[in-house]
């Protein structure tokens, strides 16, 4: 089942929480909305679930437009952040509802539900009740109560949020086993980037009810579409550094740093118009040594983070901190002198608006 949104609207009074959103969402795709609190991306789903009208705009599904369907004529299954789960039911009671109000034969009702327990590992847990679960069973439930009447679509609202850490990455990798066995439509909402980059065939960055990108995971990282995506995908994020173009010197200046750029860096500006711009790098693409380097930048390490398997070095110069990501045995101690490399094949511009160059 594929989903289109076509310049979707939605006001509170005076307040636009989605504004003028258009996604093509293809059918059997895992489509994630990632964004910050309040970036309208939970309304978004609860608009394509009918749980809230649109103030504007068409949702489509499989080509037809559902803007004045009820929830139960869309044929989508969701699955909340809070389980939503009857308490006064057994898990067999709360997996088999769905198919109960559609009046489908008793004996049908219990094969699907068995089935679907079975699937998700839960056949021990249909006699309890949602008040002996685990928070990772209670999830299970949810999904099985979505999966068991098979919909043509999921809308998951931050299912995993409740969870602790260890449980979620779990639960993440079965929810993405389960989503490539089934091959139903799904669109997950979630503002954690972990959640997005590795379970979504392409990620919808949101801000401010806006889409900034929508794009497979790894282009979104690697090309960011303007300085909001840059720094809010990736763990840590993005360094920036403000400067201008000396297109004489053939270099990239602030107070800091005198950077050489290459001809098609220099050709990409010349085009530009605007000497002030903001250059961007991951943390991966700053090396950092304790021994002074020819050419290499000197600076002063603030503290380390220690990792394990690599150790985060935020770094000082003058007043700009800087994080760079070393290997796992790198040692050094605050205040520490360092001199660090700027991968400059990977660095990222913008412009002043925040746009891509």
């Amino acid at each position: 089942m594929s989903i289109a949104l076509h310049r979707l609207t939605k006001s509170f009074g005076a307040s636009r929480v989605v504004d003028d959103l258009s996604l093509q969402i293809d059918d059997g795709e895992f489509a994630v909305l990632l964004g910050p609190s309040g970036c309208g991306k939970t309304t978004t789903l609860r608009m394509i679930a009918g749980l809230e009208s649109a103030t504007s705009g068409d949702i489509l599904i499989d080509g037809e437009r559902v803007n004045d369907l009820p929830p139960q004529r869309r044929d989508v299954a969701m699955v909340f952040q809070s389980y939503a789960l009857y308490p006064h039911m057994t898990v067999a009671e709360n997996v088999a509802y769905p198919l109960r109000v559609r009046k489908i034969d008793r004996d049908q009702i219990n094969q699907q539900v068995q089935r679907t327990a079975a699937m998700l590992e839960i056949k021990a847990l249909l006699d309890r009740r949602p008040r002996d679960l685990s928070g990772g069973e209670r999830q299970r439930v949810a999904l099985a109560r979505a999966i068991v009447r098979h919909p043509r679509a999921f809308l998951m609202d931050e299912p995993l949020s409740n969870l602790d850490a260890k449980l979620r990455l779990q639960m993440r990798a079965e929810l993405k086993h389960l989503q490539q066995q089934l091959g139903t439509t799904t669109v997950y909402v979630t503002h954690d980037q972990a959640e997005a980059m590795t379970l979504g065939h392409r990620v919808a960055v949101m801000n401010q009810g806006k889409l900034q990108q929508f794009d497979a995971p790894l282009t979104i990282y690697n090309e960011p579409a303007n300085r909001f995506v840059a720094g809010f995908v990736g763990s840590p994020t993005m360094n920036f550094l403000e400067g201008e173009i000396d297109l004489a010197g053939r270099r990239f200046v602030n107070s800091q740093f005198a950077l050489p750029l290459s001809e098609s860096h220099l050709d990409r500006f010349q085009r530009m118009g605007t000497k002030q711009v903001t250059m961007g790098m991951r943390p991966e693409h700053i090396s950092v040594s304790l021994g002074e380097q020819s050419g290499w930048q000197p600076a002063s390490v603030y503290v380390t983070e220690l990792m394990g398997n690599e150790t985060f070095v935020i770094l000082e110069i003058d007043t700009t901190i800087l994080v760079a990501r070393a290997p796992g045995e790198f040692r050094a101690e605050t205040g520490d002198r360092a001199w660090i490399s700027f991968d400059l094949a990977r660095a990222h511009w913008f412009d002043p608006a925040g746009r891509r160059i």
